[in-house]
C-alpha cells in the first residue's frame, strides 16, 4: 500500500519535475557557451585554452556525478535510520538555488580572476597553467553542484525499482532536450542581444526559479521517498568496473566524435558562431532523443544495448564516407537559398535539419546508452542515485579525455579521418566488452570474432579527400553548372590548384594549395577559407607593413597578429630600420606551414629579426612586457569564431597600450562579403578607443584602419615622402608597383578627424557584449560588397579636406594639380577602386575639361583595368559631375523617387574624401521629391547618409530612422552585383 501511495504521488510530481529539469537543462548549456566565451578572455582562443575549460567543466560535472551519487545514498540510509523521509527535493532546491547566486557573482569573480591573471606568473608555461587554475576556480563550484541533476532526480523520482529505468531515461533525455534549447538560444539569440553578464544574470534567475519549484515540490510532497522494498527486477551485477569501462569509452569516442563533427562543420560551412552553435545542439538533441526513445520501453530485452552498439559501429561507416564530401553537401544546400537576409534563418533551419537526419540514428544510439547501462546496472532503490551517479561520472571522465586527448592531443599526429578512425574503434572496443558482459558466461573468442574483422575494416577505409575538405565551396552562393551532379563529378571539374601541405591541427585544419606547379601562385587555406595568396593579395599584405611603418615615429620594434603567407612579416624584416619583429600565431599547422611560402616573402620564416609567439594574440599581447613602434593585425574576417576578438574594445585598448610614443596599430579588414552595419560597428569601436584614425585602401574591397595617439607625424607629408624616398621604402613599394609617392596618397580613403569630426553614437563590439561575430556572419550569407558608412557631414567634409594628404602635397587649393590627378586616378583604377578613380576624373573634367592629359588619362584606365569600363562610362561621369555642380535635370514627377534614390547611390559609392561631393545635392533632390512613396525612400536614404555621423539632412529632420535594411535599387543591382563578384574573385586569394 505505502509503495502504491509513493507511486501515485511519483506521478504527480514527475510532469512538474521534468519540466523543471529541462529549464535547468537549458541554463546549463548556456552558461557553458558563456563561460568558454569568458574563459577566451583569460585564457585566450587557441586550442589548449579550449582543451582546458572543457575539461575543467566535464571535470565539475564527472566530480559532482559522483559526489552526488554517494550523497544521495547516505541521505537515505540516514533518513530510514530516523525513520524519515529523505528531503532530496529540498537537497536539489539548495543545489539550483546556489547555481544561480553563484552565477549572480560570476562576473564580478571573473573581474577578480581577470586582475589576478595580470599579477601571477609571467612565464608563458607557468602564466598559462595559473591562468587554468583560476578558471578551474571560476567554473568548479558551479559544474560541482550541476552534477546533482542525475543522481538526485533519479532516485527521488523513480518510487521503485520497476520504474527505475524509464524514470532515469525522461531525466536524463529532458535535461538533455533543455540543454539542447539552451545551445541554441545562447549561440543564436541570447550573448548577442544580452551580453555575457546579463545571460549570467537571466540564467541564474532561471536557476532561482527552479529552486523555487523543487522548494514547492518538497513542501507539498515531503514524505514522497523512494520504496526500499525488494524487486524482483532487481540483479546482482559483477564486474562494476568493466561497466564503469564502457561508459567511459562511449564518453570518448562521442566527445571526440563531436569534436570531429565540429571541425568538419566549419569546413563545409564556414567556422562561424552560428555553425559551432548547430553542430553542439543538433548533437545534444540527438542524445536527448536516444535517451527519451529508452523511456518508451515497457520492458527492454536482454541483449538491446549490445545490439544498438554493435549498430552505431556499423553505422559510422556510412556516416564517414558522407563526411568526407562534406563541403559538397553543404555547397548544395547553400545554393538553395538566395543570398537575401529573409533567407538566412530557413538557411540555418535546412542545415540543422539535414545534419539531424544524418545524425539522429547513430548518435541517439550513443544517447540511450547510459539509460540502457543503468538499466543493467540498478539493483535495488536506495543505491540508484549511487549508481547513476557512478556511471556518469565515469562516461564524463571518458568525455573529459575525449576533450583533452581526442579534441587536442590526438591532432599532433593524427588528421580527422584518422581521429574519426580512433573513435570506430573505441566504440568497436566498447561493444565487444559490453557483449561480454551481458552475454555471460559467453566465450571471450566470440566478441573478438566480431571485433577483428570490424577493426580492419576500419584501417581500410580510405583517406579523406584534402582537396574536397578545403575547397571552401560554403563561399559559393550560386549554382554552378556541377552543383546537382554529386561531389565526384564536382570535384573533378573545380579544380582550384593541388595542395602541396595539409595538416588537421589543434586549432585548425590549413592546406597550402598551388596552381599548375607555380610556386608564385600559392595560397594558404585555413579551415577551408584562403587566408592569403603570394600573387593576388601581395599587395594588401605588403601595404599592411609599409603603410604603418611609413607613418610610424619609428618602426624598429613590430609585433604582428597573424603569420599568413608571411609577405607582410617578410617586408617588415626587409626593413633596414627594424629590429625585430615578433608574431603571434595561434596555429600549430600554419606554423608548419610557413616554409612552403619563404620564396615569396623574402624568406622570412629564416630571417633573424623574426620570432614567432604560438598562442592567442589578445593574451600575447597582455603579456607582453615591450612596447613596439608598429602593431599589425592580419586577421580580416570577423565572421571567423574568434577573429572578432580583435575588434573589440579590450583588444584595441590592450593594443594602444603596447604601442610606444608615436607608435601606430594597424588592422587589415575588408569590405566584401560585409554590410554597412558591421563596417559601422568596427570603425565605432575603432575610434572608441584610438583618437586619431585614418582609413587606407591596399587590394580592391581590402581597406587598412590605422589607430594612432599622436598624429603629428601622420600629417607630415614632407616627413613621409623623405621616408618613401629611403632605399629600403622605395624597394618596398616598388613591389607593390608603387614607384610615386603621390601614387601611394591615392590611397588614402577617410583621413585623420573624419571619423571624430562628429560624435559617432551606436553599439560598439567588447568582449563581454559581442555582436560582430553574429552580424558579421549574417552579411557573410549574403556575400555583397558594402559601401563604406557615409562620412559626409560639414565638419567632416571640411576637415577631409584639411587633412587629405593629397592636398597637403599639393600645398592646398580647392583643385589638384594634374600631375596628381593623374598619378591618382592611376593608382586607384590599377588597384581595383574604380568608384573614387571614377570620381577623381569627374572632378578632373570639371575643373580641366579637354585637358589633352586628362583624355589620355581616362583611355589608359580603361585598359589598367576593364572592370573599370563601367564606372568610366560617359553616363556614369556626367552624373558624377552633377553631384559636384549640384544640378538637378529636369525629369518627369513619377520618376524624381527614382532620381533622388540613384543620386544618393552614386554618392554612397564613389564619395572620395580627396574630393568630397557636397551633402546638399542630394537634399535638394529629395526636396524635390513628394508622397507616401517619396517619404519611405527619404527614410531609408537618412539611415544610409547617416549610417555614422548621425547627423539628420535638412530635408528629413523630424524622420526617424527606417527599420527596413537598407538595400541597392532594382535599377542598380545587376551593375553592382557584376563588380561586387570581380572583387571577391581578386580578393579571395583563391587561385583558379
Amino acid at each position: 500500500m505505502a509503495a502504491s501511495q509513493a507511486v501515485d504521488r511519483t506521478q504527480v510530481v514527475l510532469p512538474v519535475a521534468l519540466t523543471l529539469t529541462v529549464l535547468t537543462g537549458f541554463t546549463g548549456l548556456a552558461y557553458e557557451v558563456a563561460w568558454q566565451k569568458y574563459l577566451a578572455i583569460l585564457l585566450g582562443s587557441h586550442a589548449e585554452a579550449t582543451a582546458a575549460v572543457l575539461g575543467i567543466f566535464l571535470g565539475g560535472l564527472s566530480a559532482g556525478y559522483a559526489i552526488f551519487g554517494r550523497l544521495t545514498r547516505r541521505v537515505v540510509e540516514r533518513a530510514q535510520t530516523r525513520g524519515e523521509a529523505p528531503r532530496l527535493l529540498y537537497i536539489y532546491a539548495l543545489v539550483e538555488a546556489g547555481i544561480g547566486l553563484y552565477a549572480l557573482l560570476f562576473p564580478w569573480t571573473f573581474g577578480l580572476a581577470q586582475k589576478l591573471s595580470l599579477v601571477g606568473p609571467t612565464g608563458t608555461g607557468s602564466a598559462f597553467a595559473f591562468d587554468v587554475g583560476l578558471s578551474a576556480l571560476l567554473l568548479g563550484p558551479p559544474t560541482v553542484l550541476m552534477g546533482g541533476t542525475i543522481p538526485i532526480l533519479t532516485l527521488v523520482l523513480a518510487g521503485s525499482l520497476d520504474r527505475a529505468t524509464r524514470v532515469h531515461a525522461w531525466v536524463y533525455g529532458s535535461n538533455t532536450a533543455g540543454a539542447f534549447a539552451g545551445a541554441l538560444a545562447g549561440g543564436f539569440v541570447l550573448i548577442p542581444v544580452l551580453g555575457l553578464d546579463s545571460v549570467m544574470s537571466a540564467m541564474a534567475c532561471l536557476n532561482l526559479v527552479a529552486a523555487a519549484g523543487f522548494w514547492q515540490l518538497d513542501r507539498r510532497h515531503r514524505e514522497l521517498a523512494p520504496d526500499p522494498s525488494p524487486s524482483p527486477l532487481a540483479q546482482t551485477v559483477p564486474r562494476l568496473g568493466a561497466w564503469a569501462a564502457v561508459a567511459l569509452l562511449a564518453g570518448f569516442a562521442m566527445m571526440t566524435l563531436q569534436t570531429i563533427l565540429n571541425r568538419i562543420g566549419g569546413l563545409a560551412f564556414g567556422s562561424s558562431q552560428f555553425t559551432f552553435a548547430m553542430v553542439v545542439a543538433v548533437f545534444v538533441l540527438c542524445i536527448a532523443l536516444g535517451s527519451l526513445g529508452v523511456s518508451a520501453f515497457n520492458r527492454i530485452p536482454r541483449g538491446f544495448v549490445v545490439g544498438s552498439q554493435w549498430l552505431l559501429v556499423f553505422l559510422l561507416f556510412p556516416l564517414y564516407v558522407l563526411m568526407g564530401d562534406a563541403p559538397y553537401w553543404a555547397h548544395v544546400i547553400r545554393v538553395i537559398f538566395r543570398p537575401i537576409e529573409l533567407a538566412f534563418y530557413g538557411y540555418q533551419i535546412a542545415i540543422f535539419t539535414g545534419l539531424l537526419l544524418l545524425l539522429a540514428v547513430p548518435i541517439g544510439l550513443s544517447g540511450a546508452l547510459l539509460p540502457l547501462l543503468f538499466h543493467e546496472l540498478r539493483r535495488e532503490v536506495r543505491d540508484l542515485g549511487s549508481v547513476a551517479g557512478r556511471l556518469y561520472a565515469w562516461n564524463t571522465i571518458g568525455s573529459l579525455l575525449g576533450a583533452l586527448v581526442g579534441g587536442y592531443v590526438l591532432f599532433f599526429w593524427l588528421d580527422l579521418h584518422h581521429i574519426y578512425r580512433v573513435v570506430m574503434g573505441t566504440v568497436a572496443v566498447g561493444a565487444a566488452l559490453l557483449t561480454l558482459l551481458v552475454f555471460r558466461p559467453l566465450p571471450r573468442w566470440v566478441p573478438v570474432l566480431i571485433l577483428l574483422p570490424t577493426l580492419g575494416a576500419i584501417w581500410l577505409l580510405p583517406a579523406w579527400s584534402e582537396q574536397r575538405l578545403s575547397s571552401g565551396l560554403f563561399r559559393a552562393r550560386e549554382p554552378m553548372r556541377y552543383s546537382f551532379r554529386g561531389p565526384s563529378e564536382m570535384f573533378e571539374h573545380r579544380r582550384r590548384g593541388k595542395p602541396i601541405f595539409y595538416q588537421d591541427g589543434p586549432t585548425s585544419s590549413v592546406a597550402v594549395v598551388e596552381s599548375e606547379g607555380k610556386p608564385e601562385t600559392r595560397s594558404i587555406i585555413v579551415n577551408g577559407k584562403p587566408d592569403g595568396n603570394l600573387e593576388a593579395d601581395y599587395p594588401t599584405m605588403a601595404l599592411s607593413a609599409l603603410i604603418p611603418a611609413l607613418m610610424a615615429e619609428r618602426y624598429e620594434r613590430a609585433f604582428v597578429i597573424g603569420w599568413g603567407t608571411g609577405v607582410t612579416t617578410g617586408e617588415l624584416a626587409a626593413l633596414a630600420g627594424n629590429r625585430s619583429v615578433r608574431v603571434a600565431e595561434i596555429s600549430r599547422a600554419v606554423i608548419a606551414a610557413a616554409p612552403y611560402f619563404d620564396h615569396g616573402n623574402g624568406n622570412a620564416s629564416k630571417s633573424p629579426k623574426v620570432e614567432i609567439l604560438r598562442g592567442d594574440a589578445y593574451r600575447t599581447l597582455l603579456r607582453s612586457q615591450r612596447k613596439f613602434d608598429l602593431i599589425v593585425s592580419e586577421p580580416s574576417n570577423p565572421w571567423v569564431t574568434g577573429v572578432e576578438m580583435l575588434y573589440s574594445r579590450e583588444f584595441l585598448q590592450a593594443a594602444r597600450e603596447h604601442l610606444a610614443p608615436g607608435g601606430v596599430y594597424a588592422q587589415w579588414f575588408h569590405v566584401y562579403e560585409s554590410d554597412v552595419d558591421v563596417v559601422s560597428l568596427v570603425f565605432r569601436t575603432y575610434a572608441d578607443v584610438f583618437p586619431h584614425v585614418s582609413v587606407w585602401f591596399a587590394l580592391g574591397s581590402d581597406l587598412l584602419l590605422l589607430g594612432f595617439d599622436q598624429p603629428e607625424r601622420a600629417l607630415d607629408v614632407d616627413a613621409l615622402a623623405e621616408r618613401f624616398a629611403q632605399p629600403d621604402f622605395t624597394a618596398g613599394f616598388a613591389r607593390v608597383g608603387i614607384d610615386r609617392f603621390a601614387q601611394l596618397l591615392a590611397h588614402e580613403l577617410v583621413p585623420l578627424g573624419t571619423l571624430h569630426a562628429v560624435e559617432l553614437e551606436g553599439e560598439i563590439q567588447t568582449l563581454r557584449h559581442p555582436i560582430l561575430s553574429y552580424r558579421a556572419a549574417r552579411a557573410f550569407f549574403l556575400g555583397r560588397r558594402s559601401w563604406l558608412p557615409s562620412l559626409s557631414s560639414p565638419a567632416q567634409r571640411e576637415l577631409s579636406l584639411q587633412n587629405s594628404l593629397l592636398h597637403r602635397f599639393a600645398a592646398g587649393g580647392e583643385a589638384l594639380p594634374e600631375r596628381l590627378l593623374e598619378a591618382a586616378t592611376y593608382e586607384l583604377c590599377r588597384f581595383r577602386r574604380t568608384e573614387q578613380c571614377a570620381t577623381l576624373f569627374a572632378r578632373w573634367q570639371l575643373d580641366r575639361p579637354g585637358s589633352p592629359r586628362l583624355k589620355s588619362a581616362l583611355a589608359e584606365a580603361r585598359q589598367i583595368n576593364p572592370a573599370s569600363r563601367r564606372d568610366l562610362a560617359p553616363g556614369k561621369l556626367r552624373e558624377l559631375r552633377m553631384l559636384y555642380e549640384g544640378k538637378l535635370p529636369d525629369v518627369d514627377e513619377s520618376a524624381l523617387a527614382q532620381q533622388a534614390e540613384r543620386m544618393t547611390q552614386r554618392f554612397l559609392l564613389h564619395y572620395y574624401h580627396a574630393v568630397p561631393f557636397d551633402r546638399r545635392t542630394i537634399e535638394a533632390a529629395w526636396r524635390r521629391c513628394r508622397g507616401d512613396d517619396c517619404e519611405d525612400r527619404q527614410r531609408e536614404a537618412w539611415q544610409r547618409l547617416s549610417s555614422l555621423d548621425g547627423e539628420v539632412p535638412v530635408w528629413s529632420e523630424s524622420a526617424a530612422p527606417s527599420e527596413r535594411e537598407p538595400t541597392v535599387p532594382a535599377w542598380d543591382a545587376e551593375e553592382e552585383d557584376a563588380s561586387e563578384e570581380d572583387d571577391r574573385d581578386f580578393d579571395s586569394g583563391e587561385t583558379g
